[in-house]
């Protein structure tokens, strides 16, 4: 009897900590750039995979690099897909708030990261400002010598 109760307490622990290794994430973050590609992957699990360019300025050379950031998005999050289809259509800029995963897992996708909510970053217009139109000289019409 008692090494039934020590048995099914340890598979009680074993199975915890599978389920978390497998469902939990052990980070999340946010990230902004622009999409670069969307498309329903997978075989058996259908997942949304993507593409994020992500940009900025290089430190005291003042060059731009940019780098891509792959993450996968589950099917069943229709709103982030929605954002993320609109944002391929539009070209505006996207901030998506992520999780990542302790594990690469097939119904997880084919990355770590997975994407929880996607955020439309609104296009800013510049105004444009005219410009003066510079003014003809005009001759002087008092001419005496």
């Amino acid at each position: 009897m008692r090494k039934w109760v020590f048995l099914t307490i340890f598979l009680l622990i074993v199975g915890g900590i599978l389920y978390y290794v497998s469902f939990g994430s052990f980070s999340d973050g946010t990230r902004v750039g622009s999409l670069v590609k969307i498309s329903r992957r997978g075989y058996i699990f259908k997942t949304h995979e993507g593409q994020l360019m992500v940009g900025g300025m290089s430190d005291g050379t003042g060059t731009f690099n940019s780098t891509t950031w792959d993450f996968s998005v589950d099917d069943d999050n229709k709103e982030a897909i929605a954002a993320l289809e609109q944002s391929q259509r539009t070209g505006q800029r996207v901030s998506v708030h992520y999780e990542e995963k302790f594990f690469q897992l097939p119904w997880n996708g084919d990355t770590k990261y997975f994407v929880v909510s996607v955020e439309l970053i609104p296009q800013q217009v510049q105004p444009i400002v005219p410009t003066p139109r510079p003014q003809p000289v005009q001759p002087d019409s008092d001419n005496s010598i």
